[in-house]
C-alpha cells in the first residue's frame, strides 16, 4: 500500500475510534446515580480511556466532538440534558474537563513507549485531577459556593468510584495494546 494511502487509512481508523468514544461517552451518561448537585456517571471511564488509547489530539478530539453533539441539543449529557445552558450550568466545569483529562491522559502515556499499568494509572488520574478542577471551579462559581463545600458535593462522593475507573480503565488499555504509530 503506498505510504500516503496508508496514512489516510490510518486517519480514518483514528477519526472513526474518536467517533466511537464520543458514543461511548454520551451512552454512559445515562448510567447515573443522582446526587444534588452533579451526578455520579460512567463516563470519566471513557473520557480517561480515550486519552490513554487514543493519545491527546484524537482523545481530546472525541471529547470535542461529545460536547459538540450536546451543546447542539442532543440529550448526551447526565440526565439527558443538552445545550448552551447546561455547559454553561454548575456542571459543565466538568464537561469541559473531558476534554482537557483526554488531553492530558494522552501527553502522559506518550512520554513512555511501552506505558505500563501503573503508567497508565498515574496518568489517568492525573486526567481525573483536571475534570476535578475544572469542575470545582464552575460549581465555585456558578453556585458561589465556598471552595471547601464544593470540595465536599463536587468531589469527595467521586474519589471512589474514580479509582475503580481508573484501575479498570487502565487495565483495559494495557489489554488494547495499541500500538501508537501503527493503530493510533
Amino acid at each position: 500500500m503506498p505510504s500516503g494511502l496508508a496514512k489516510d487509512s490510518q486517519r480514518v481508523k483514528k477519526l472513526v475510534y474518536a467517533a466511537l468514544f464520543a458514543a461511548l461517552t454520551a451512552v454512559s451518561a445515562w448510567v447515573a446515580i443522582p446526587l444534588p448537585y452533579v451526578p455520579i456517571t460512567l463516563q470519566t471511564f471513557f473520557v480517561i480511556l480515550s486519552g490513554g488509547t487514543l493519545g491527546a489530539y484524537f482523545g481530546g478530539l472525541s471529547m470535542a466532538v461529545y460536547l459538540l453533539l450536546g451543546f447542539m441539543g442532543l440529550p448526551v449529557f447526565a440526565r439527558g440534558q443538552s445545550g448552551l445552558g447546561t455547559l454553561a450550568g454548575p456542571t459543565g466545569g466538568y464537561l469541559v474537563g473531558f476534554v482537557l483529562c483526554a488531553v492530558v491522559t494522552g501527553l502522559i502515556v506518550k512520554t513512555r513507549k511501552k506505558p505500563g499499568l501503573l503508567w497508565y494509572m498515574m496518568a489517568m488520574a492525573a486526567g481525573t485531577l483536571v475534570i476535578y478542577a475544572c469542575g470545582l471551579a464552575q460549581l465555585c462559581l456558578i453556585l458561589h459556593m465556598p471552595a471547601k463545600t464544593a470540595f465536599v458535593a463536587g468531589m469527595l462522593a467521586f474519589i471512589p468510584g474514580d479509582l475503580i475507573k481508573i484501575a479498570v480503565a487502565a487495565f483495559v488499555a494495557t489489554k488494547l495494546n495499541f500500538d501508537s504509530e501503527a493503530t493510533f
